[in-house]
């Protein structure tokens, strides 16, 4: 990391950085964004100048360039040591340099420096990038421009050379002094059904007897004042796919580049299964971080991160399986575990833990993550319950890459699902985790609720596990497919999975066809899903799909600037150099040539203010405390026994709104266990009065149903009947199975 040399910006200096633009076009579920960022030099010396900014953690990029004087010069992808190297040659000559490059810590974010910039000159930036889009559970396709990159808490042992060590000047999201636009093209064969947006746009703009195709402008006036993100709604969204790509052996003799390259979208139909009875170990590593205090987003009336983390842990609590064995651990720059080892889910566990839950804050300081985890897994295994891991965060760390690492050590013997919190989160971290601990990754901003995100997880880690998975490729003599995706080993149901291949040998007549097939094995029946496709590549002049081929390479081979293993980097190396998609062990670098003279005069550095959430910052204190009171479907969910049961008891009639003499005075049946009708009254309420937010309570519902057929026997349809009509509720007796 070149270091700067000069003062620190302050407020009444001029900000080089006058306005970043973003032209975005999204076909399917492939984004491919350009981002110019324009500078001038209004002061009387030269600068130079350091924009710290986040990324998504799948971002491709592939293109940077500048454009200074009407003439454009193009970046070359250097290996990061040469190309510093050659940047601070040409800085220590005067010549005008810039160079872009990936944290050495996280994939996530970027540092581009600017050298030696005249005074008086203008400087266009633009870098280019593809990133595939993550399907959401109700079918959205998600894109999310970063606006916000918090702090990052430093632990010992991180590298000292991160960008994130600059003291860039931090300023609240509406106090940006360069502008910001954005514009988009959305398009799809199947037709657009509508196009969400958590910040204002302009009148989208729909083409096409269909919808194919949309324009979308972010208002008038945007102060990138958030993460700006979309969600597009096709109007059908599981269709397999297969689209083939040109390769570029003019270019590139041999390499990735070379050959033409497959994109397969599956969407594997895993059918319902009912969960074993062995349950597992369910581990939850809750962040409790200053940071954590802060509001989820800067949406008015946002609940706080911790907050919300309470309400998540206490739902999940009550959706753990019968038999299974858990234990939760809260972190910060230290740590503590609720049980000294992991204890079987009984009553009384589960109501210790629930005490614990309710008196967690956010004031375990900094965040250190990779302590927790090491403890966790030093943990004996127990016999039969595969561990399952939860790690909420809102991410903000620096040794990124180390945690990583830790989980990858560790991915034969557990799955662990993450989950970012609140704008700023690291991608890198959050999906890095996920991807190679074999689980999910979720993210949760604005208006999400982390309750069903989490719930959906706990779902994927309920289910029964898929093996043997294997992509098999059915193709004409002379060609073949090779694999660039790292071997997927985990599927879920509801899931999007994306294969790269490389297609070597003789293409065929324009009729050739191939065939691709998903095989997998699911509680010893195996299962298969085909897709045919056409042989005919396309022409990409911007090589999207072999970008994409590359990066999944990357990603899986490329653990970090300081982690991977010298064998495996002279691989990364080469695939980053050869399709020209930056890596953690690569850097842009462009030199302007064409100046004729040396820059004249002394220079003086210039840091870019970069935005935060208003109190994510360092100073905690400034962070508002707005405390939710829980709603009644969390005080019913607290009542709820381990066994699925709910006691008759003041606190349940409080709930139901009916005093306890009348719950007593309306049991159907003489005699009958209270707990039978206060559990049905309970899944009465729930699908009257929370049916909205039933994947939240799905699990539990359904233990609670499980416990009512073993315990209610024969007058199950008396209670039911009779807790419908006294509640006077619509809900139909067909959910308890009548």
């Amino acid at each position: 990391m070149v270091r700067p040399s000069g003062l620190l910006t302050r407020q009444e200096e001029p900000v080089p950085l006058k306005s970043i633009c973003v032209t975005l076009s999204i076909r399917e579920f492939v984004a491919g964004v350009a981002a110019t960022l324009n500078y001038e030099n209004e002061e009387k010396f030269p600068l130079e100048t350091f924009f710290v900014f986040p990324m998504d953690e799948d971002s491709a990029v592939y293109s940077f360039e500048a454009m200074v004087d009407g003439k454009t010069i193009k970046a070359e992808l250097k290996d990061k040591k040469k190309a510093h190297i050659i940047y601070e040659s040409a800085i220590s000559h005067r010549h005008q340099a810039f160079l872009l490059e990936e944290d050495k810590c996280s994939r996530d974010v970027f540092c581009c420096n600017v050298g030696n910039l005249q005074p008086g000159s203008k400087v266009a930036l633009t870098l280019k990038y593809v990133q595939e889009l993550p399907l959401e559970a109700d079918g959205a396709l998600r894109y999310v421009l970063p606006a916000v990159l918090n702090p990052r808490y430093r632990c010992s042992g991180s590298p000292e050379d991160s960008c994130l060590d600059l003291k860039t000047p931090i300023v609240p999201l509406d106090d940006l002094p360069y502008a910001f636009s954005m514009t988009a093209t959305v398009s799809s064969q199947h037709g657009i059904e509508t196009i969400q947006s958590n910040c204002p746009l302009s009148p989208i703009e729909y083409l096409g007897d269909k919808k194919t195709s949309a324009q979308i402008s972010l208002a008038d006036g945007h102060k990138f004042d958030r993460d700006v993100e979309l969600l597009i709604y096709y109007r059908e969204v599981h269709t397999p796919s297969v689209a083939v790509e040109l390769g570029n052996p003019k270019n590139n003799p041999d390499g990735l580049m070379k050959d033409p390259s497959a994109m397969v979208c599956f969407y594997p139909n895993i059918p319902e299964v009912e969960p074993s009875a062995i349950c597992g170990e369910f581990v939850f590593l809750m962040d409790c971080s200053g940071s954590m205090q802060c509001p989820i987003s800067k949406q008015d009336k946002s609940q706080l991160r911790i907050e919300a983390a309470k309400e998540t842990l206490i739902l999940l609590l009550k959706s753990l399986p019968v038999n299974c064995h858990f234990n939760i651990y809260a972190f910060g720059s230290s740590f503590e575990a609720f049980f000294p080892n992991s204890v079987k889910y009984t009553q009384d566990t589960m109501e210790e833990a629930l005490r614990r839950v309710k008196l967690m804050r956010a004031d375990l300081g900094g965040t250190e993550i990779l302590t927790p985890l090491q403890v966790i897994y030093r943990e004996p295994s127990i016999p039969g319950h595969p561990l399952q891991l939860f790690v909420f965060t809102d991410g903000e760390v620096t040794d990124t890459f180390s945690i990583i690492k830790e989980v990858r050590n560790h991915r034969l013997r557990h799955r662990c699902f993450s989950f970012g919190i609140g704008e700023g989160a690291s991608t890198s971290l959050i999906k890095g985790i996920a991807r190679v601990g074999g689980g999910t990754s979720e993210f949760i901003t604005g208006k999400d609720r982390m309750q069903a995100k989490a719930l959906r997880a706990l779902k994927h880690a309920l289910q029964p596990a898929v093996e043997d998975v294997s992509v098999n490729w059915d193709l004409p003599r002379g060609l073949s497919a090779k694999t660039l995706s790292p071997e997927q080993t985990v599927l879920y149901k509801g899931q999007r999975l994306i294969v790269y291949a490389q297609l070597t040998g003789t293409m065929p007549p324009e009729e050739g066809t191939g065939e691709v097939c998903l095989n997998y094995t699911l509680q010893g029946k195996s299962c298969e899903n085909k897709v045919t496709f056409s042989l005919q590549p396309k022409l990409d002049d911007n090589f999207t799909i072999h970008r994409l081929a590359a990066k999944a390479f990357l990603q899986s081979m490329d653990i970090g600037f300081g982690e991977t293993p010298a064998k495996t980097k002279k691989d990364v190396l080469k695939v980053s150099i050869d399709c020209g998609v930056i890596s953690s062990h690569t850097a842009f670098i462009a030199i302007n040539k064409d100046v004729n003279k040396p820059v004249q005069g002394p220079l003086a550095c210039r840091d870019i203010p970069r935005p935060v959430l208003l109190g994510a910052a360092v100073q905690m204190p400034q962070c508002k405390r707005v405390v939710f009171g829980e709603t009644y479907l969390v005080q019913l969910i607290s009542l709820q026994n381990a066994d699925g049961s709910w006691d008759l008891d003041e606190d349940l009639a409080r709930i139901l709104g009916i005093s306890l003499k009348d719950l007593w005075s309306a049991l159907p049946v003489k005699d009958a266990d209270s707990s039978s009708w206060a559990t049905v009254l309970a899944v009465v309420w729930l699908h009257a009065e929370a049916k909205h937010q039933k994947c939240e309570w799905e699990l539990l519902e359904k233990k609670a149903r499980s416990w009512i057929n073993s315990n209610a026997g024969s007058i199950k349809k008396k209670l039911v009947k009779a807790a419908i009509a006294f509640t006077k509720s619509s809900v139909d007796p067909a959910v308890f199975g009548i």
